[in-house]
């Protein structure tokens, strides 16, 4: 029962009446998230077996890292789980846009041309591109590569029509899966196969790259299974199941998968080296949980949809739409409620409950940003949290909840700090 919370965390009875009824608005997504879930978890299993993974690799290595079974295995689970040629998972990513980073450095050479599908990139990536930053950066546009974009139509989703003509010619046609700090819906895997057929219409060879960022085991199909050569994450978002402490990875064509890790490495060496240390058990282990981890930060955001929509905010996406990643942006119109919902989500994090969240200039972002992350794994995404800049339209991107019981906590305590600061009624 919702109000034997009381018990341990000073929640209004009124809230716990509407969160009773907000999950009985999610009812018929959870039994969907679910069902996704047991589909995705059976396919990573099949996976494990199929690759013969076995105690030894679970043991990391040193030095060079020559012949580190752990680490080729796993690239195979990776690959037969995605239903790709070939994958490159490792601890070195610092983070998914360092992997984004390796992608399109490995991928690009001067005079080639990458045109973004899907508007302007997420805030970190435009250094990496050039967007910002000076002539020495050493920037994608320093090194003469060309940058062009599609906008996106008024409701935020692809501008399907305008594709064809604007990718003639580029080498990389690249996708940007989740909605970073916009409102727009973040793709379907049958939106990218839209997007692949349009681009594939004018030039067949264009390598289509996808940031499947905060995407994983969402649906039971991938960027990959639909045409695209390229996706990229991270494995302290989905992938790594909460357990994975750093690391990301890359999987598609095996030829393009080599090319990055020679970018990763060096020419000449790519997969071939690099230590695991002591890092491989987590990353099987996370990847083994990714798909009911996700299953558990979707029915959190689903849960925050219905509660939060309850009280006039609007959240993208409503209960009841498809999703296609694990983010949910509510609306709160004010830098005050906005603050107010962050050290909500702070205060039922099971680390660093007691601290207090404020707005500060976080590299590589172009406004304050406040972050809500009290967290096992730094920045661990996977992990309920909830971050903002502080800009119009005053939305909180929120994510993650490796439980849902605690992540549905993390929820109502949010919305008791609102209610505790008069910034919202029952």
């Amino acid at each position: 029962m919702l109000t034997n919370l009381q018990d341990f965390f000073p929640l209004d009875a009124r809230l716990l009446d509407a969160a009773q009824e907000a999950e009985r608005t999610c009812r018929e997504d959870f039994a969907q998230i679910e069902e996704t879930a047991a589909y995705n978890g059976a396919k990573v299993l099949a996976a494990f077996q199929k690759s013969r993974v076995s105690e030894p690799c679970l043991s990391g290595t040193t030095g060079y890292g020559y012949g580190d079974q752990g680490r080729e295995v796993l690239d195979r689970v990776v690959a037969e789980t995605f239903g790709t040629e070939d994958a490159l998972m490792r601890h070195n990513f610092v983070s998914g846009t360092h992997a984004l980073s390796v992608a399109l450095f490995g991928i690009l050479r001067t005079g080639d041309t990458m045109v973004s599908l899907t508007g302007r990139p997420y805030d970190t990536l435009e250094g990496v591109i050039g967007l910002t930053g000076d002539e020495k950066s050493g920037s994608l546009k320093n090194f003469g590569v060309h940058y062009q974009e599609v906008p996106l139509c008024a409701d935020g989703t692809p501008d399907y029509d305008a594709v064809p003509e604007a990718v003639r010619g580029a080498k990389v046609a690249y996708i940007q899966r989740s909605r970073g700090y916009s409102l727009r819906p973040a793709l379907t895997t049958d939106q990218i196969a839209r997007l692949v057929k349009q681009v594939r219409s004018t030039n067949p060879d264009a390598v289509i790259m996808v940031d499947n960022c905060y995407g994983e085991f969402v649906e039971t199909r991938e960027p990959v299974q639909v045409g695209c050569d390229l996706m990229i994450g991270s494995m302290i978002k989905n992938v790594g199941g909460g357990i994975a402490r750093t690391g990301g990875y890359i999987a598609g064509k095996e030829t393009l998968v080599q090319q990055c890790a020679e970018r990763l490495t060096c020419i000449g060496m790519g997969k071939e080296v690099g230590c695991t240390l002591d890092m491989n058990r987590e990353m099987y282990l996370g990847f083994f949980h990714a798909p009911d981890t996700t299953a558990n930060a979707l029915k959190t955001a689903d849960f925050a949809a219905a509660l939060f929509s309850g009280f006039g905010f609007s959240c993208y996406p409503e209960v009841g739409q498809k999703r296609g990643d694990i983010v949910e942006a509510i609306q709160l119109g004010d830098e005050a409620k906005l603050t107010a919902f962050c050290r909500g989500i702070q205060q039922g994090s099971p680390v660093d409950a007691f601290v207090t969240p404020e707005a500060w200039d976080m590299p590589g972002y172009t406004s304050k940003v406040i972050m809500a992350a009290g967290a096992f794994t730094m920045g661990a995404s996977i992990e309920l949290s909830a971050d903002a800049p502080i800009r119009d339209p005053f939305a909180v991107w929120m994510q993650g909840g490796i439980t849902y019981h605690s992540g549905k906590i993390g929820i109502l305590l949010a919305a008791q700090k609102l209610l505790d600061e008069g910034l919202i009624s029952l």
